[in-house]
């Protein structure tokens, strides 16, 4: 269990982190997210006693500095290329192995598992961003921890690895451990995480179950299509649905749940040919959650009208 309590930053008059607690239980992925600028590095720094500021945080009830070899209770990954130059990738994990007492078998172990044993010999200088990615990961696998922080540890990786670390990580969440992990990659976090974290501008906004985030802050839809959907409106609309057209027709109703609707076709004689729910993607209720908080707004794009072929501009 990670237990983080008034966790707060500021650098002179921007408050970076405020007032932040909550709670990564074992036994499921947690997923830490927010927009750029919002602070989440900035906390994790916090909770590993890395960065200056107020709080305090809590592994199995012993701050991160009061843990005797921590790598054998706190798996951490912050940064990617964070290797001695001249080192091979084996010799990194090896220096690390022996200030906690790990076995050396213990790292041609998690070379292995995260696909580097044929390169354990190279220098990480040479290394691509995925592959210090996989050693970052082999260096917070190390101690075999029951705690792993990681922050981005997807960023670089091919689909494949992305694949492969949402896999691998649901794995170890299945074993007990404590998973807290942040990620820009939203479609990835809704597949893998069962819980999170999200804060904007160093605030607290959800933190709870994904589907109850993506309830919270997005509306459910229910998709109609009849030959009747013209006559359908005025009976949703008297029952309190609020109803749009699609662009192929369809009906959008939202404010009723599906049941309803579908009993409302029978009793009014409207035959169906779709009756569908439509739930929000996590996507959706990470943008209208965090809007407001959004640091860095760029302009939209603008919108040039298409010019005919063989056309000339005036």
């Amino acid at each position: 269990m990670i237990s983080a309590k008034g966790l707060h930053k500021r650098y002179e008059k921007t408050v970076a982190v405020d007032d932040l607690s909550f709670e990564v239980r074992p036994g499921v992925v947690t997923g830490f997210l927010g927009p750029n600028g919002s602070g989440k590095s900035t906390t994790m720094r916090l909770m590993l006693g890395l960065d200056h500021g107020g709080g305090e945080t809590l592994f199995d009830g012993e701050r991160f500095a009061s843990i005797r070899r921590p790598m054998n209770h706190v798996g951490t990954l912050l940064e990617a290329k964070q290797f001695h130059p001249t080192r091979s990738a084996r010799n990194h994990l090896k220096m690390l192995a022996s200030a906690n007492g790990i076995a050396n078998a213990r790292i041609d172990r998690v070379l292995d598992l995260v696909g580097l044993g044929s390169a354990k010999r190279k220098k990480p200088k040479g290394y691509s961003l995925g592959m210090s990615q996989r050693l970052g990961l082999a260096q917070a696998l190390l101690g075999d921890p029951h705690t792993l922080m990681l922050d981005e540890p997807t960023n670089g990786l091919d689909p494949h690895g992305i694949h492969w670390m949402r896999d691998l990580l649901k794995s170890l969440a299945a074993e007990g451990r404590t998973i807290f992990v942040s990620s820009h990659l939203l479609s990835e976090m809704q597949l893998m995480a069962d819980e999170l974290v999200v804060i904007g501008r160093g605030h607290m906004i959800f933190n709870g179950d994904v589907d109850q985030f993506v309830r919270e802050f997005t509306t459910s839809t229910v998709i109609v299509r009849s030959p009747f959907a013209d006559a359908f409106v005025p009976a949703l609309e008297a029952k309190g649905a609020s109803v749009t057209k699609g662009d192929d027709g369809e009906l959008v109703v939202s404010e009723v749940e599906i049941g309803m609707v579908g009993h409302l076709a029978f009793t009014e004689g409207i035959e169906l040919t779709e009756l569908s729910s439509r739930s929000a993607s996590l996507e959706e209720a990470f943008m209208s959650a965090t809007g407001a908080a959004e640091q860095f707004v760029a302009e939209k794009p603008i919108q040039t009208a298409q010019t005919p072929e063989g056309a000339q501009n005036a």
